[in-house]
């Protein structure tokens, strides 16, 4: 009984003691009409963000934990271009004055760890331009609206025009 309630005791340890060593942020899910995205939202908790924490030029899965997905409810326009009704992961790639922005038709992705593997999946990569803001954001929020992609974290905006049909 004693051996039992001891490696009982250390298990229940070595859980907390894990869990509370890597919070998982938490999955947040952002709707408009024609547009739903899902993320795990970061916090920037006094880190440098883009340049350091997210380097610039490499590949990020915009977001936290699992890839971020998004889903179009309607054909339309991402970026100006054509793209259809569905549901995609959506990757960044961050630099100081523009980020390509990509939707990728391979779901139930984690992280951005098999990217390159699925890359040939891209249905579409645009470029837009980087603002900066004169507040903080404290957690990664991505907005959609029926015009526009917004991702904001820490001084950084984006946003890729959107339109459907």
């Amino acid at each position: 009984m004693k051996k039992t309630s001891f490696f009982l005791l250390l298990f229940l340890s070595a859980f907390i003691f894990g869990y509370c060593q890597s919070p998982k942020s938490p999955r947040v899910t952002a709707e408009s009409a024609n547009m739903t995205v899902a993320y795990g939202q970061p916090s920037k908790r006094g880190r440098e963000i883009f340049g350091k924490l997210e380097p610039y030029g490499q590949i990020w899965r915009t977001g936290a934990n699992e890839a971020t997905e998004i889903t179009l409810k309607k054909d339309g326009t991402f970026g100006g271009k054509p793209v259809k009704a569905g549901t995609y992961t959506l990757f960044t790639i961050p630099n100081q004055k523009e980020w390509t922005v990509i939707l990728n038709s391979q779901l139930g992705q984690f992280g951005a760890f098999e990217y390159d593997k699925h890359k040939s999946k891209n249905v579409l990569e645009v470029k837009v331009p980087v603002k900066k803001g004169k507040e903080v954001v404290e957690k990664l929020t991505i907005t959609p609206t029926d015009k526009a992609l917004t991702i904001e974290w820490d001084t950084t905006k984006v946003s890729v025009p959107v339109s459907f049909k």
